[in-house]
């Protein structure tokens, strides 16, 4: 009989502590729903605002990685304002206090776990920031080319020209070098090739001198060079380089393409023969053969 009693001591126990939680939820439910509209309406409001910024940026700022972090931050401060008062509806203040001092430490154990994460994302926004790095530079690293697609936090996006998409972490970027095709208007390219040992060399260098300077020309301080470079096994080879507007390999490749099409075409006029390499087999020792006898 005492063991019944004492089950029901509990359960009276249990049912008063639930009545309790149920009244205090009753109680502060109007303090929980304008918490939950408050925290919504700085949602959206952080959305509105941060793409009105945006706007505004890109009629004041060329660099789009730098609007974009500038536009999470935006939204980032402001959804944080309408969540310490949604704290303070709920009248959780002292439990965020408490909260924040073990986060703290928390947050020390973390970052030494995530060293590597945390690089890359300083160095995501240091290259957001960077003004010789944007979004769809074309830029050479020591294992990968291709146009900048996208620079975030944590990864470094590059589009190869065959279309192929490359992600790296940020640090890889900040820690080795890299060439950006993209900050140069002009840039110098190289053409090379061969005559024949029978050609007149000074009449091949002024042909193709005159010949780039009229199909390229040149602006202040530029020039086109020509140079002798070798007596090769069938030629003698040189190389011309030259000025063009390059910005992207595809540029190259066209103004590359048509100098050697017109290198070919005149000295198919002039008949200035361009050699390829011919092998010709000596033997010292004669070769006999057996004839068969009848």
């Amino acid at each position: 009989m005492i063991h019944f009693l004492e089950i029901g001591m509990y359960v009276d126990k249990i049912y008063d502590k639930l009545e309790a939680w149920l009244n205090a939820i009753i109680l502060k439910l109007p303090n929980f729903l304008l918490a939950m509209l408050v925290l919504f309406g700085f949602y959206y409001l952080a959305k509105i605002v941060s793409a009105l910024v945006l706007k505004l940026l890109k009629k004041k700022m060329d660099n789009i990685s730098v609007r974009r972090i500038i536009k999470k931050m935006v939204f980032m401060v402001i959804f944080l304002v309408g969540f310490f008062i949604a704290l303070g509806i709920l009248d959780l203040d002292k439990a965020l206090t408490s909260i924040l001092a073990g986060a703290g430490v928390v947050a020390l154990a973390i970052g030494l776990a995530l060293q590597g994460t945390l690089n890359n994302t300083f160095s995501g926004v240091l290259l957001s920031f960077m003004p010789r790095i944007r979004i769809n530079d074309y830029i050479e690293t020591s294992s990968h080319n291709g146009f900048v697609e996208e620079i975030s936090l944590r990864n470094f996006v590059l589009r190869r020209p065959d279309n192929h998409i490359v992600v790296m972490p940020n640090s890889l970027i900040v820690d080795e070098p890299f060439v950006n095709y993209s900050l140069t208007e002009r840039s110098r390219i190289t053409v090379k090739c061969g005559v024949g040992y029978s050609s007149s060399l000074r009449n091949v260098k002024e042909m193709v001198t005159k010949l780039m300077a009229e199909h390229f020309p040149q602006k202040d301080g530029e020039k086109v060079e020509f140079y002798w470079l070798e007596f090769g096994d069938s030629s003698i080879n040189f190389m011309t380089r030259f000025y063009i507007d390059y910005t992207k390999p595809s540029q190259m490749f066209t103004q590359q393409s048509e100098a050697i099409m017109l290198i070919k075409e005149v000295f198919d006029k002039n008949d200035i023969n361009i050699p390829f390499p011919i092998r010709t087999l000596m033997m010292d020792t004669k070769v006999e053969i057996a004839k068969e006898e009848s």
